[in-house]
């Protein structure tokens, strides 16, 4: 029997503050009360039994006076009661009792009101005495024949439990119900027959779908669903039915329901691998991403597209719906649009190339200036950056993307116009036909570029990038035109200075009294000018930026003014206009000099900046060779060297992935034929719905079972000592969002141990979602009791609790025996994930929580080090390979890991190898820990702080 098939016991919530009543007094309720204080004494009745209580003397009171009642609470209440009641004597036998029994329930399967009928019918689906069965037997039969659906489909699935249980009883239960399915019209009682037929004998199932398989597409959705189960299962298990069944599928996924359309497509998948096939399917989960609006569905379909992706002879089949898919971008939620671009990213060929950067370019444009959205800015990021992906990859596109992306430089989202800013410096640097292209309209976007980082980023790129003699002309007047009037301090004090002009008016009010915090009187002065105020916005923007005291971009322009200054010397002979023009630019550094010693900046100018333009000044009046190449042709080639770095990691991690895909077959493998291949060995193959079902309960078996050390033995916690009166252990099961504690009690005493109740308590952010009921354990005895926790965030939880029992004829108080403490292990929740440095950098000055963790370990390797910490704490490492190799004695390195609630945590690696120790010196240093919430940030510390500590040599 699978974990699917286990028995469902009907379970009943217990009041744990009530008193349990006596016998005499419920005997009394059931012989003498009215109707309402009957039902009130049969829910205690039923309760009691299920603490264990045996109350032999009250079954013939209820068969008395209770059992001819025609109410229908008290009948509903008799199926339970009937259900959990011991019927046999201790050696085994049916008590007699229950023949009245069982005549009461032969006459409500005749009973003219068909919630009886269907309710002692679900009922009989849960009896396991074929004794009580068998006389009832005729009455089941006529049931299929009810007018009422509700009592047909209760028929067919009490004759289906009975068939599968008691085979002798109903032995033609598959050729009763083939006939009852041929003339059914109702879809529930066709579902669950059908349903029947294909778990007690297929062949006839087969002979009744082969019957109507032109008309499957006018059945309900729940009999579809059925279907599909069906061909699955049949295909599965013999290869050779595919032909006959695979136009039903095709048919199927033209379905009205989501549901059926979305299982169509998955078996299609798994029963052809013919390309018309994969490109049906994938249409079909196209089109329920458009059409359906919950997002989770969007998701869970996309991932369908993601794994079609992952095989290669189904990749090709892909790239010709990459339209397709980019219609799914019309969904407002940023996950499912960042999901789409990714998958169409990686479906993108030079086939498709164009289409894609038509549809992102009108999607780009699209975003601007419109605020109606939250994530808007976030979803142009993402746009920036596939377009950028597609312009590194299809050198061709460029030209085409650049213009439409430099409209974006002036941004108010200083995120994506860094983007933005990314991508040009490296189409500039990689594509020389496009540089010209480039300047220009870098040039016309400068003036409107509002965030100083862009700014500083746009003049290196051009005082690196122009060329010519009119392109240096053009940086120099916008430069000069985004400085405003210079010498500036002056034009400021006397822009300060003419604040009050005579023909101004100048108007005195009424003197006002003001309270000040201490309560005292204050005069204020009526004294007012009309003039407007100046506008801040009225300034130029890089005079703007100085004055606020921002003096980084004043360093940065004063390299650029050197650059071009230099480059501009070589272009031009005559010595009047080249003197002319490094004057101009010296003026320019002088004039931002004397501004930040003096005192108009809301901050003074810091020694690097004052450094950095002294020295570009004196560069300027030397102009020596040496320093020509070195701001010329070094700084270039620096950023030649990073560029060609990056797209080196690029193409490893490509290179990486595309290994993974690709299937390697040996010369000698043998070659698998579906035709000869055994039946044994093609049900070996993983049944996709019992694997869907299993991970639904959350049975699935992970990959890493294989290795013994991750077996369930492992995860298996004592709770109490071998010595204890009661001996506890928990096995820890965690899915996700829940975990089941299931946890064995085993009376170790020879007493009866009565109210046997686990009592937990959590502390974190875990919650219990229900309390376990109480057991009545016999001497040495043992019992499962499970119980659900759900947790809500990424951090240590702690579950602690103890068991209280009372002695059956003992007199003391409850007797308790504390439990160990189950620790939750934050790993279960964290996963690897990647994010760009900009990012990282940005979420590192935004999280408050900081977790310094002092390196103390026996590992003597720095790579070593790092290796370890990855492994043991599930993060990925940002830093890339080629800035970690080689050897110095130092490592820094940055980490990033998501928990599966959307929570970030970033750690920082600082390690060295104290080499003045000698070789076999442990390495040193410290681990720093961001996250948003604390939990999070200590707990992380705690697992590298525990998992340091324990590594072996």
């Amino acid at each position: 029997m699978t974990a699917a098939e286990n028995v469902c016991y009907t379970l009943i919530n217990v009041p744990m503050d009530s008193e349990p009543p006596s016998e005499i007094s419920l005997k009394n309720d059931l012989e003498k009360g009215d109707v309402k204080s009957k039902t009130e004494a049969l829910k205690k009745v039923i309760i009691m039994i299920l603490n264990g209580e045996k109350l032999p003397g009250l079954l013939m009171t209820i068969i008395r006076f209770v059992l001819p009642l025609q109410d229908h609470t008290i009948k509903k209440l008799l199926l339970v009661f009937w259900e959990i009641v011991p019927k046999t004597t201790p050696d085994g036998r049916l008590l007699q009792e229950m023949i009245l029994v069982c005549d009461a329930y032969r006459k409500d399967l005749q009973h003219p009101n068909e919630f009886i009928r269907g309710s002692t019918l679900r009922f009989l689906c849960k009896l396991k005495e074929a004794e009580l069965l068998e006389p009832l037997m005729p009455a089941i039969r006529a049931c299929l024949e009810h007018r009422h659906s509700y009592v047909r489909r209760n028929a067919v699935l009490a004759i289906y439990t009975i068939y599968r249980n008691f085979e002798h009883l109903i032995p033609d239960a598959p050729e009763l119900i083939h006939d009852f399915l041929v003339n059914e019209k109702d879809a529930s009682c066709k579902r669950n027959a059908f349903m029947m037929l294909i778990h007690a004998d297929q062949d006839r199932a087969l002979d009744y779908l082969s019957t109507c398989i032109d008309q499957v597409q006018t059945f309900g959705d729940i009999l579809q669903l059925v279907i599909v189960e069906l061909i699955y299962k049949v295909c599965h298990a013999n290869p050779s039915e595919r032909a006959r069944f695979i136009r039903c599928i095709y048919n199927l996924l033209q379905s009205s329901s989501p549901a059926v359309k979305y299982e169509a497509a998955g078996t299609l998948v798994t029963l052809s691998s013919a390309p018309t096939a994969i490109k049906a399917a994938a249409q079909c989960y196209i089109d329920l991403i458009i059409k359906e609006s919950d997002n989770n569905v969007k998701l869970i379909v996309l991932d369908r597209l993601v794994e079609l992706k992952e095989h290669p002879a189904h990749e090709r089949v892909l790239q010709d719906l990459v339209m397709d898919i980019l219609r799914v971008l019309s969904t407002p939620d940023l996950e499912v649009r960042k999901k789409t671009l990714q998958l169409a990213l990686d479906l993108v060929s030079s086939r498709n190339v164009e289409e894609l950067v038509i549809v992102l370019k009108k999607e780009v444009i699209k975003t601007n200036n419109v605020t109606e959205h939250e994530d808007t800015d976030k979803y142009r990021q993402l746009l920036v950056r596939t377009l950028h992906s597609c312009s590194v990859r299809f050198p061709d596109m460029a030209a085409n993307v650049i213009p439409v992306l430099m409209e974006f430089l002036s941004d108010t989202n200083e995120a994506a116009a860094a983007d933005v800013l990314e991508f040009v410096r490296e189409a500039i640097q990689r594509f020389d036909n496009l540089r010209p292209l480039i300047v220009e309209k870098m040039l016309e976007v400068f003036h409107a570029i509002k965030s100083v980082k862009i700014y500083r980023g746009a003049l290196w790129i051009l005082g690196e990038y122009c060329s010519t003699k009119e392109d240096i002309q053009s940086v120099m007047t916008e430069v000069r035109r985004s400085l405003g009037e210079i010498p500036i301090v002056e034009s400021e004090i006397r822009k300060e200075a003419g604040e009050l002009k005579p023909e101004e008016e100048v108007t005195v009010g009424p003197v006002q009294k003001l309270v000040t915090e201490m309560g005292t009187y204050a005069t204020q002065s009526a004294l007012s000018s009309s003039r407007p105020a100046k506008k801040e916005e009225d300034r130029p923007p890089l005079r703007g930026f100085l004055l606020d005291g921002d003096f980084f971009v004043a360093a940065s322009l004063a390299t650029t003014l050197t650059k071009i200054a230099l480059r501009y010397v070589s272009l031009l002979q005559e010595k009047k206009k080249q003197n002319s023009f490094v004057a101009e630019a010296m003026l320019l550094m002088a004039t931002i000099l004397h501004l930040g010693k003096s005192s108009l900046p809301k901050k003074p100018i810091t020694d690097d900046d004052v450094d950095r333009i002294s020295l570009c000044l004196k560069v300027l009046s030397e102009c020596s060779p040496l320093m020509n190449d070195i701001f010329n042709k070094e700084c270039r080639q620096s950023l030649s060297h990073m560029l060609s770095a990056k797209l080196e990691e690029e193409k490893l991690s490509q290179k990486k992935e595309s290994e993974k895909r690709n299937v390697m077959v040996q010369p000698d493998d043998p070659i698998s034929f579906m035709q000869l291949t055994a039946k044994n060995e093609m049900n070996s193959k993983e049944d996709q719905f019992q694997l869907s079902l299993l991970a639904a309960m959350g049975n699935t078996q992970r990959k890493e079972a294989a290795d013994p050390l991750a077996s369930k033995l492992n995860k298996v916690t004592q709770l109490t000592g071998f010595s204890d009166p009661v001996y506890a252990e928990a096995y820890v099961h965690v899915n996700q969002y829940d975990i089941v504690l299931d946890v064995l009690v085993v009376n170790q005493t020879s007493d009866t141990l009565q109210n046997c109740t686990l009592e937990l308590a959590t502390l974190g952010d875990l919650k219990l979602v229900e309390k376990p009921s109480p057991l009545t354990l016999a001497p040495h005895d043992f019992a499962n009791i499970k119980a659900n926790v759900k947790v809500a965030s990424t951090e240590n939880g702690i579950i602690f609790g103890n068991i209280v029992y009372d002695v059956s004829g003992a007199a003391s108080d409850r007797n308790c025996v504390v439990l160990s403490d189950i620790h939750i292990d934050i790993m279960d929740y964290i996963q690897p994930a990647s994010c760009t440095d900009a990012e990282f950098r940005q979420m590192w000055a935004e999280f408050e929580w900081e977790n310094k963790v002092t390196v103390n370990t026996n590992i003597v390797d720095l790579n070593e080090y790092l290796q370890h910490i990855l492994k043991s704490t599930n993060m990925k490492c940002l830093t890339p390979e080629k800035a970690l190799s080689g050897y110095c004695g130092f490592m820094a390195a940055n980490l990033y890991a998501r928990s599966i609630f959307g929570e970030d945590a970033l750690a920082n690696v600082s390690i060295e190898k104290p080499i003045h120790l000698g070789p076999d010196a442990p390495v040193t240093g410290h681990i720093r820990i961001r996250a948003k919430s604390q939990g999070m940030a200590l707990s992380l510390g705690d697992k590298i702080n525990l998992s340091q500590k324990k590594t072996s040599l």
